[in-house]
Protein backbone atom coordinates (compact mmCIF):
# COMPACT_ATOMS: atom_id res chain seq x y z
CA UNK A 1 0.00 0.00 0.00
CA UNK A 2 1.28 3.31 -0.94
CA UNK A 3 1.41 6.56 0.49
CA UNK A 4 1.88 10.43 -0.73
CA UNK A 5 5.18 11.15 1.13
CA UNK A 6 7.61 13.11 0.38
CA UNK A 7 10.67 12.28 -1.54
CA UNK A 8 13.81 11.54 0.78
CA UNK A 9 17.10 10.32 -0.91
CA UNK A 10 17.17 7.84 2.84
CA UNK A 11 14.15 6.23 2.00
CA UNK A 12 15.09 5.95 -1.67
CA UNK A 13 18.33 4.33 -0.84
CA UNK A 14 17.38 2.24 1.89
CA UNK A 15 14.96 0.63 -0.85
CA UNK A 16 18.21 -0.87 -2.30
CA UNK A 17 18.76 -3.26 0.40
CA UNK A 18 15.14 -4.82 -0.62
CA UNK A 19 16.66 -5.60 -4.25
CA UNK A 20 19.52 -6.49 -3.09
CA UNK A 21 18.00 -9.19 -0.73
CA UNK A 22 15.95 -10.60 -3.71
CA UNK A 23 19.28 -11.09 -5.48
CA UNK A 24 20.46 -12.95 -2.80
CA UNK A 25 17.27 -14.84 -2.49
CA UNK A 26 17.33 -15.67 -6.24
CA UNK A 27 21.15 -17.06 -6.40
CA UNK A 28 20.63 -18.64 -3.11
CA UNK A 29 17.32 -20.17 -3.88
CA UNK A 30 16.67 -20.80 -7.81
CA UNK A 31 19.67 -23.49 -8.52
CA UNK A 32 19.65 -22.53 -12.42
CA UNK A 33 20.47 -18.86 -11.48
CA UNK A 34 23.61 -19.91 -10.09
CA UNK A 35 23.77 -21.54 -13.82
CA UNK A 36 23.19 -18.43 -15.47
CA UNK A 37 25.59 -16.90 -13.28
CA UNK A 38 28.50 -19.19 -14.22
CA UNK A 39 27.88 -18.52 -18.33
CA UNK A 40 28.07 -15.25 -17.59
CA UNK A 41 31.03 -15.02 -15.94
CA UNK A 42 32.28 -17.33 -18.66
CA UNK A 43 31.05 -14.99 -20.91
CA UNK A 44 32.48 -12.03 -19.51
CA UNK A 45 36.16 -14.00 -19.20
CA UNK A 46 36.06 -14.52 -23.25
CA UNK A 47 34.87 -11.06 -24.22
CA UNK A 48 38.35 -9.98 -22.41
CA UNK A 49 40.12 -12.80 -23.63
CA UNK A 50 39.01 -12.82 -27.30
CA UNK A 51 39.28 -8.50 -27.24
CA UNK A 52 35.22 -8.29 -28.20
CA UNK A 53 34.55 -4.75 -28.97
CA UNK A 54 32.59 -2.06 -27.10
CA UNK A 55 28.92 -2.76 -29.06
CA UNK A 56 29.67 -6.43 -28.15
CA UNK A 57 29.89 -5.81 -24.56
CA UNK A 58 26.95 -3.57 -24.98
CA UNK A 59 24.90 -6.81 -26.83
CA UNK A 60 26.61 -9.25 -23.91
CA UNK A 61 24.89 -7.23 -21.09
CA UNK A 62 21.60 -6.92 -22.48
CA UNK A 63 21.25 -10.50 -23.16
CA UNK A 64 22.72 -11.03 -20.11
CA UNK A 65 20.30 -8.84 -18.14
CA UNK A 66 17.28 -10.10 -20.02
CA UNK A 67 18.16 -13.57 -18.52
CA UNK A 68 18.49 -12.01 -15.27
CA UNK A 69 15.21 -10.38 -15.45
CA UNK A 70 13.35 -13.21 -16.69
CA UNK A 71 14.89 -15.36 -13.90
CA UNK A 72 13.21 -13.03 -11.33
CA UNK A 73 10.66 -12.49 -12.89
CA UNK A 74 9.62 -16.23 -13.12
CA UNK A 75 11.03 -16.52 -9.42
CA UNK A 76 8.58 -13.88 -8.32
CA UNK A 77 5.65 -15.67 -10.50
CA UNK A 78 6.54 -18.94 -9.25
CA UNK A 79 6.21 -17.30 -5.28
CA UNK A 80 3.46 -15.53 -5.41
CA UNK A 81 1.47 -18.63 -7.43
CA UNK A 82 2.68 -21.41 -4.33
CA UNK A 83 0.76 -18.00 -1.80
CA UNK A 84 -2.31 -17.68 -3.75
CA UNK A 85 -3.07 -21.93 -4.44
CA UNK A 86 -0.92 -24.40 -2.90
CA UNK A 87 -2.62 -26.89 -4.24
CA UNK A 88 -2.29 -28.45 -8.05
CA UNK A 89 -3.98 -25.82 -10.37
CA UNK A 90 -3.77 -26.11 -14.29
CA UNK A 91 -4.44 -22.20 -14.22
CA UNK A 92 -1.38 -21.75 -11.85
CA UNK A 93 0.72 -24.38 -13.69
CA UNK A 94 0.05 -22.49 -17.24
CA UNK A 95 1.83 -19.42 -15.86
CA UNK A 96 4.66 -21.05 -14.29
CA UNK A 97 5.06 -22.97 -17.68
CA UNK A 98 5.02 -19.56 -19.65
CA UNK A 99 7.04 -17.58 -16.94
CA UNK A 100 9.66 -20.55 -17.36
CA UNK A 101 9.49 -20.34 -21.03
CA UNK A 102 10.39 -17.25 -21.06
CA UNK A 103 13.30 -18.11 -19.52
CA UNK A 104 14.56 -19.93 -21.49
CA UNK A 105 13.73 -18.20 -24.48
CA UNK A 106 16.10 -15.64 -23.40
CA UNK A 107 18.68 -18.59 -22.04
CA UNK A 108 18.60 -19.47 -26.05
CA UNK A 109 18.65 -15.82 -27.24
CA UNK A 110 21.96 -14.83 -25.33
CA UNK A 111 23.45 -18.17 -26.33
CA UNK A 112 23.17 -17.28 -30.28
CA UNK A 113 23.97 -13.82 -29.16
CA UNK A 114 27.31 -15.70 -27.82
CA UNK A 115 27.85 -17.35 -30.70
CA UNK A 116 27.62 -14.52 -33.26
CA UNK A 117 30.03 -12.44 -31.15
CA UNK A 118 32.59 -15.26 -29.68
CA UNK A 119 32.55 -18.35 -32.58
CA UNK A 120 34.10 -15.91 -35.74
CA UNK A 121 36.69 -14.87 -33.15
CA UNK A 122 37.38 -17.87 -32.01
CA UNK A 123 37.83 -19.26 -35.81
CA UNK A 124 40.24 -16.63 -36.26
CA UNK A 125 42.14 -17.75 -33.74
CA UNK A 126 42.09 -21.26 -35.07
CA UNK A 127 43.52 -19.89 -38.59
Amino acid sequence: YMTNTRFSLKSRLGSFKYAFRGLRLLFRNEHNSRIHFSAAVVAVAMGFFLKIKLFEWSVLVIVTGIVFLTELFNSSLETLSDIVDNEYNERIRDAKDYAAAAVLVAAIISIVTGGIIFIPKILDLLK
